[in-house]
């Protein structure tokens, strides 16, 4: 009984041209043009933030005769001025407060309701889905007057309590759509394995979509702690403007008056941005951890 061999690759003939393979371009690979549009973009991001910056250092003789030099005296007592006037002290933490717990209850109710559209394919799930959708085209005053109608009536209207209720209530439409494709990207292999193992819901969720959705997470987190930290209109609203209980937000226009110091406003500025860029930059590292695990993982 003789052993048959593998057939061998034809040989090529003498002359024949070599096929080369086509070099893709790298991903990370831009041309000059992308390099200086990013670096344009960058630039136009950064003015108005370095003229905030000079500007609180300034008094209002410097801010309009020199808008960009650098202050010759700077003016260190205008952060002093806005933290006392405004109380900014007692706002900080109201804001911080608020945004903590409504971005903690946005995530607590949408995670869930992210996962069971993103395993469902019923008809139900994707009249769900539109039906978030269209809360879109609602523009947000309209929905102003009922929100302080069901304030009064639960008794709740100008406090804090009300706000971190609400907020998430506005931000569950969007944060459920966003997590909802992220959760669409999890193999169904790794779904399958789990539920041949024994595992129920609540343990798929909680070791193979939520770790494999962290990244956004993450951006779900970002995107809602910067809506909450500079809401306007409802704070002035549902919260007041009372110094006990108002946000960074509602107490900042505190420092404008018929003598306004643009410095002190400008350095009242800057303190309210202290925190959401601190926010930003440990959540951007947590999402780059996220990614570069999931990589791993893959």
């Amino acid at each position: 009984m003789t052993a048959t061999s593998a057939p061998r690759p034809a040989a090529r003939r003498a002359g024949t041209p070599v096929r080369r393979r086509k070099r893709l371009p790298s991903p990370t690979s831009s041309g000059p043009a992308a390099t200086i549009l990013a670096w344009l973009y960058a630039l136009v991001l950064a003015i108005p933030l370095y003229y905030l910056l000079v500007s609180s250092l300034k008094d209002n003789i410097g801010i309009f005769t020199n808008p960009f030099g650098l202050p010759t005296e700077p003016i260190w007592e205008n952060f002093a001025q806005a933290w006392n006037r405004a109380q900014l002290g007692t706002a900080l933490l109201n804001s911080v407060l608020i945004s903590v717990v409504a971005v903690a209850l946005t995530l607590v109710l949408a995670i869930p309701a992210a996962y069971a559209l993103a395993r469902s394919e019923s008809r139900f799930a994707r009249a769900i889905t539109g039906v978030y959708s269209a809360s879109f085209l609602i523009p947000p005053f309209a929905a102003l007057i009922p929100t302080v109608i069901l304030a009064i009536q639960l008794d709740l209207f100008y406090t804090r309590e009300f706000q971190m209720l609400f907020l998430p209530a506005s931000a569950l439409p969007l944060s459920i759509l966003l997590l909802t494709q992220f959760m669409k990207t999890v193999p169904p292999e790794l779904v399958e394995a789990a539920s041949i193992d024994g595992a129920g819901q609540w343990s798929i969720l909680r070791r193979i979509f939520i770790p494999l959705s962290m990244p956004g997470i993450v951006s779900v987190t970002i995107l809602q702690v910067l809506t909450f930290w500079n809401e306007y209109l409802f704070s002035l609203t549902i919260t007041g403007t009372s110094p006990e209980i108002r946000t960074v937000q509602v107490a900042l226009p505190s420092l404008i008056s018929d003598s306004t110091r643009f410095g002190v406003l400008a350095a009242g500025t800057v303190i309210t941005l202290v925190p959401v860029y601190l926010a930003y930059a440990i959540l951007q590292k947590r999402m780059q951890e996220a990614l570069t695990a999931g990589a791993l993982k893959g």
